[in-house]
């Protein structure tokens, strides 16, 4: 596969989806600043934000801790253009790549995508004529590769690339857990990336921090090994051993992680066969598992007419399980306060149109209303 991305090895990306907070919510740029320098220091380069993340903050974020801080030509930037946000039109679709480009003052970006397309919102992408838009775009010299992130079944990823063979790149979500996950696809979607020689990015390689405190069967899994890679590490070097791959990238929120991740990274090496038996192993003990696979990347709660914390709830449901003594009405309480509640929910079904995992929310919606007390 002709590597034209700049890439000759496969390297770690911070993804900025997941940054270090304050206490009132806002992004803490100093811990950020921090990571940055530790990820520049370790040969690190790509960087990948959003239009939709943290509102645009994280957009932003990119421009104080990057951007104005370090030479252009030391790092390659990423962002995204989400044509199905609400509300909006051809016009106000197009305006975000503008809108991008102030908030980071990076002048150009290396790599411009067409965001989490799915069946429930490519009309949109085609309506809006961002195929073409994104085409000119790189003839002016605004964006150097453009390609798209992908959240849907093989069938769909096939259509895409036959219709668009110029799309230089896919953004996938690969990890061990959604290998063989029937909802997810991983395995397929990247085998027809291949077939097509696109190069892939990958996205929740932890399945967003699931993987990096998974459940006690997978943990016991690795312990046994004896192995002192941490259980993100494993997740890492699994999504990282597979060919034709431009970078990983990883939602880091803290410095202590960041540093994990670098140091997986920095000696990395493929999974051997025996390291593998673990993975299929911890495959086996996830599959077992009944908690909701929700990965609190929050697409759900953009355009919920009333307000409901979904991914909280979840959250709140899924530790409920994990522990009888979990003082489950409370922690309910605190994540719905001011919000909506499970019970609260009239089935419009925008969250399940968002959602790339492909969970069935409103029903599992249905299920959390008992711990409302």
């Amino acid at each position: 596969m002709e590597n034209y991305l700049g890439q000759d090895t496969c390297k770690l990306g911070f993804g900025l989806m997941r940054l270090p907070k304050n206490a009132d919510g806002s992004i803490d740029i100093e811990q950020t600043g921090k990571m940055v320098d530790a990820f520049m220091a370790a040969g690190g380069t790509y960087f990948d934000t959003a239009y939709v993340y943290d509102s645009g903050k994280s957009e932003e974020a990119a421009r104080l801790t990057l951007v104005d801080r370090y030479p252009r030509d030391r790092y390659t930037l990423a962002t995204k253009l989400n044509a199905w946000i609400l509300p909006t039109d051809e016009e106000g679709a197009k305006r975000q790549f503008y809108t991008s480009l102030e908030r980071t003052n990076a002048g150009y970006f290396d790599y411009y995508l067409l965001h989490a397309i799915q069946r429930s919102n490519i009309q949109i992408y085609n309506d809006f004529h961002i195929w073409d838009f994104v085409r000119e775009l790189k003839e002016k010299g605004l964006i150097k590769h453009w390609g798209f992130s992908f959240h849907a079944d093989p069938e769909l990823l096939e259509e895409v690339l036959t219709e668009h063979p110029d799309a230089e790149f896919v953004q996938l979500q690969l990890n061990y857990a959604d290998w063989e996950n029937p909802g997810v696809a991983a395995k397929r979607n990247y085998e027809i990336c291949m077939a097509h020689r696109k190069p892939v990015v990958v996205m929740e390689p932890v399945k967003g921090g699931i993987l990096a405190d998974p459940i006690p069967g997978v943990k016991e899994v690795f312990d046994r090994s004896g192995s002192d890679i941490s259980y993100a590490g494993w997740a890492l070097r699994f999504a990282a051993g597979l060919g034709g791959i431009i970078t990983v990238l990883s939602g880091m929120s803290s410095l202590e992680q960041m540093e994990d991740n670098l140091k997986t990274m920095k000696t990395f090496r493929p999974l051997n066969e025996q390291e593998m038996e673990l993975i299929k192993a911890a495959q086996i003990a996830l599959n077992e598992d009944k908690a909701i696979p929700c990965t609190a990347c929050r697409y759900c709660t953009e355009g919920c007419p009333m307000n409901i914390p979904i991914p909280d709830i979840f959250t709140v449901a899924n530790r409920r399980k994990g522990s009888p003594e979990f003082r489950t009405i409370r922690e309910y309480n605190i994540v719905t306060q001011g919000k909506g509640r499970a019970s609260e929910c009239i089935q419009c079904g925008q969250c399940e149109n968002a959602c790339p995992q492909q969970l069935p929310i409103i029903r599992l919606l249905e299920e959390c209303r008992e711990m409302e007390g």
